[in-house]
C-alpha cells in the first residue's frame, strides 16, 4: 500500500473518530454520511455521496445497481453503518462494492456503537 493511501486512511480515521466523538452514537446512518462527507471535503478530499456502482454478469448483462455511501478521490470506497456491531453481511457488502467497482481499497465504518468501529479492506 503506497504512502498516499496510508495517509488518506489515517486522515479518514481521524476525521471519523472526531465526528463520532462529537455526535456520539444514536443518529441515522445518513447523518454520519453527511457529516463525514462534509468534514472530508473541508480538508481537501473529493467526496461523492451515494456513488452508483453497476454489477454485471460475466457476459456483460447488467444485474443490478449498488450505491456506495462515499467515494473518495475517485478510487476509495467508504461504506457506513449505524448499528450495534458489524456483522459478516456488512463485510460481504463492502467486498461486493469493491468487486463491482474494480477498486482495490475500502473502509467499513460503524458509527452506531459507543466505540467507533473501522475496518480496512483490500480486494487483491
Amino acid at each position: 500500500m503506497d504512502q498516499e493511501i496510508k495517509k488518506m486512511i489515517d486522515e479518514i480515521r481521524k476525521t471519523a473518530f472526531s465526528l463520532h466523538k462529537y455526535l456520539r452514537y444514536g443518529h441515522l446512518e445518513k447523518v454520519y454520511e453527511n457529516g463525514l462527507a462534509h468534514r472530508l471535503k473541508k480538508i481537501g478530499y473529493k467526496v461523492q455521496q451515494q456513488f452508483p456502482l453497476q454489477v454485471h454478469d460475466e457476459d456483460g448483462t447488467l444485474l443490478g445497481d449498488y450505491f456506495a455511501d462515499l467515494l473518495i478521490n475517485d478510487f476509495f470506497i467508504i461504506e457506513l453503518k449505524a448499528c450495534k456491531t458489524l456483522i459478516n453481511d456488512h463485510t460481504a457488502q463492502i467486498l461486493g462494492y469493491l468487486r463491482a467497482s474494480g477498486m482495490e481499497h475500502g473502509l467499513l465504518i460503524n458509527f452506531g456503537s459507543s466505540k467507533l468501529q473501522i475496518k480496512k479492506y483490500i480486494l487483491s
